[in-house]
């Protein structure tokens, strides 16, 4: 889709777009409807041609607007840009609730269309009207929303012992929370459910997590307060009984933490951890750096069962799980940044296919314990380049009446980043 004003953009003197080169405005609005709305922002709605938003936020705005209302379809993201292909030519003014460019409609818009083509007028977040009122640091307090994510991802955040806030999905989240948190021991956790913020009718709620009130609105931010010291950390080394899994089918505490340093996540950066096994270092990959994703590829169903079980107990359900590899590799839609080869390096032609479709620059690591894969890290560092290390772990253990360390099988490691191909001189990437 194309918007012909973005091409020939208006400006002012001092050089602020005119609305009308943007392809929609996006206003945030608060539960106190227009009263609260900036002049910009009661500008933009009316001139307005098509309103859209929730009914929720539609209803918030009076009979001034004479625009068109429109609700978004469901479901809401393959609507959008069929959407705004009807309105082509229209003054689009969509709808967001508080600060839309937080978990809101102006990071879906901005994604799609970019960020020079949306106009964004935000009000205060639900967060920042939160933290006011609890009197919380809203620059040191973490958030997680529920809106399309299950309940468990507040696991990592509880596991830190921090107190923390939740935006709500609607008026099931709070139940949900309270049932998780006693159910993980946590039933003494102090919870607000502050509803309707900034509207006349806001109201908030504080009890214990063992003794949950219903709630009063749909429209609620969670404030959870944890009660006793914190859990897990979030750095890899995880506890082994941590995980179900199958008797060495785990790859071990300090041998997990030394793979997911070696895998060095950032935000934004895709893992595929293939022969999965358990899944504990796709899940303290996921755990250990906010941003990220993973798909585990494992060949038996039953692992596969248990590997989303543990995904969702240490609170990184989106763990994608996928069969074998590399047979379930054109399943994958993105591409991978780093993969983690675990089990299965002696299978035919999966380290070809996973190399192929690794991203230039990315990184790949891969663990071996055989002879054999060992046999074939040297061959693959000869023909890619790349380092070896090696690592045994000797561990405590009793002799009668007495302390030996009993050795592990040591681990040998590879480690290599695929070259970004050189560059022709039209810019266009070659093949090594």
């Amino acid at each position: 889709m194309t918007n012909s004003a973005t091409g020939d953009r208006a400006a002012t003197d001092s050089g602020v777009s005119h609305p009308e080169a943007f392809l929609a405005s996006v206003v945030g609005i608060s539960a106190a409807g227009m009263g609260d709305l900036p002049a910009t922002s009661l500008d933009r709605l009316r001139a307005a041609d098509v309103v859209i938003g929730s009914w929720r936020q539609l209803n918030l705005i009076d009979g001034e607007i004479t625009a068109e209302r429109r609700p978004w379809p469901s479901p809401l993201l393959p609507s959008i840009e069929p959407l705004f292909e009807e309105f082509s030519g229209r003054r689009i003014v969509v709808l967001g609730s508080g600060d839309p460019m937080f978990h809101g409609i102006g990071t879906t818009l901005t994604r799609i269309f970019g960020p020079g083509n949306i106009e964004v007028l935000p009000l205060a977040s639900s967060v920042s009207l939160a933290c006011a009122h609890l009197g919380w640091p809203l620059n040191d307090t973490p958030v997680v929303s529920l809106v399309n994510r299950p309940v468990s991802a507040i696991l990592p955040l509880l596991d830190q012992g921090r107190r923390f806030l939740i935006l709500g999905r609607d008026e099931t989240t709070p139940g949900e929370v309270s049932s998780l948190l006693t159910a993980r021991g946590h039933g003494g956790a102090r919870i607000h459910v502050l509803s309707d913020l900034g509207g006349p009718d806001a109201h908030t709620q504080t009890y214990r997590a063992a003794a949950a009130e219903p709630p009063r609105s749909a429209l609620n931010v969670i404030a959870v307060v944890p009660a006793g010291p914190p859990g897990r950390s979030l750095l890899p080394g995880l506890p082994d009984d941590s995980y179900d899994t199958d008797e060495g089918q785990l790859t071990k505490a300090d041998v997990r933490a030394w793979t997911v340093c070696a895998l060095a996540p950032r935000p934004g950066e895709r893992l595929w951890d293939i022969g999965g096994g358990a899944g504990s270092v796709a899940i303290e990959w996921l755990r250990s750096t906010p941003g990220t994703s993973a798909v585990a590829f494992e060949r038996a169903e039953h692992r596969r069962r248990t590997m989303t079980d543990n995904a969702r107990n240490l609170g990184v359900e989106h763990l994608e799980v996928l069969g074998a590899a590399p047979d379930s590799f054109s399943a994958a839609t993105t591409d991978p940044d780093v993969i983690f080869i675990g089990g299965g390096l002696t299978t035919a032609g999966l380290v070809e296919a996973a190399w192929e479709r690794l991203r230039p620059g990315g990184r790949l690591v891969a663990n071996a314990v055989t002879v054999e894969s060992e046999q074939m890290l040297w061959r693959l560092r000869d023909r890619l380049g790349g380092r070896i290390t090696r690592v045994q772990v000797d561990s405590e253990t009793s002799i009668g009446g007495f302390t030996a360390l009993r050795p592990a099988l040591p681990v040998t490691q590879w480690r290599v980043v695929k070259q970004i191909p050189a560059s022709t001189e039209q810019g266009e990437s070659v093949s090594p």
